[in-house]
């Protein structure tokens, strides 16, 4: 366990990490500030000194992951003209369904914590919006390459791939079918040629 009064490298993303071990092995319902600290190796009131509360700390930890996630599709453009069009979005999409199911789903299973994600999206914090935006940008540049077809509704095949992984997420359960494949299908159905 940390020392008390030394400061803990990468607290946030410590705890974080520990939230989700904790979801993964004994669900949500398991999941308690004192869970996330001793699965962390810190003590116990290191959360709340660092986060309003459990709602405030679920919140961030859910945002924190659509980060990343809004993120890396925004590489997604520069990647034009690389590899296959359905390979890299089917690559995208195998990194945002590996969000635990568990996490994602505190987002709807807390109602403090969702109010807190919904007001961060509103405010611009990175979500499916941005995502959604970084496969059309992605699509408008193949197609401009000449890779998809010039009669592709590049948002309308955004919405539908972005649409499909909120629902997989959402109705995923740890120990379910994995997801993936029902993705892949539809990647391929939606960018192959007519």
């Amino acid at each position: 366990m940390s020392p008390r009064g030394v400061a803990i490298p990468d607290l946030r993303e410590r705890l974080f990490d520990a939230a989700e071990r904790v979801l993964a092995r004994d669900g949500a319902a398991a999941l308690t500030s004192r869970a996330i600290t001793t699965e962390a190796d810190c003590a116990k009131g290191v959360l709340h000194t660092h986060f309003a509360g459990l709602d405030e700390f679920v919140a961030e930890l859910v945002l924190d992951r659509f980060t990343r996630s809004a993120a890396l599709a925004a590489t997604l453009p520069d990647r034009a003209g690389d590899d296959s069009v359905a390979g890299n979005l089917v690559e995208l999409s195998a990194t945002i369904l590996s969000l635990d199911p568990g996490v994602v789903g505190l987002a709807v299973t807390r109602p403090a914590a969702a109010r807190r994600v919904r007001e961060a999206w509103a405010e611009g914090a990175p979500g499916f919006d941005v995502i959604q935006a970084s496969i059309e940008a992605y699509l408008d540049a193949e197609q401009h390459l000449g890779r998809v077809g010039p009669g592709m509704d590049t948002g309308s095949v955004a919405l539908a791939v972005v649409g499909t992984l909120h629902h997989l997420l959402m109705t995923s359960r740890p120990g379910g079918p994995p997801p993936q494949d029902r993705v892949e299908r539809l990647v391929h159905a939606l960018t192959s040629p007519a």
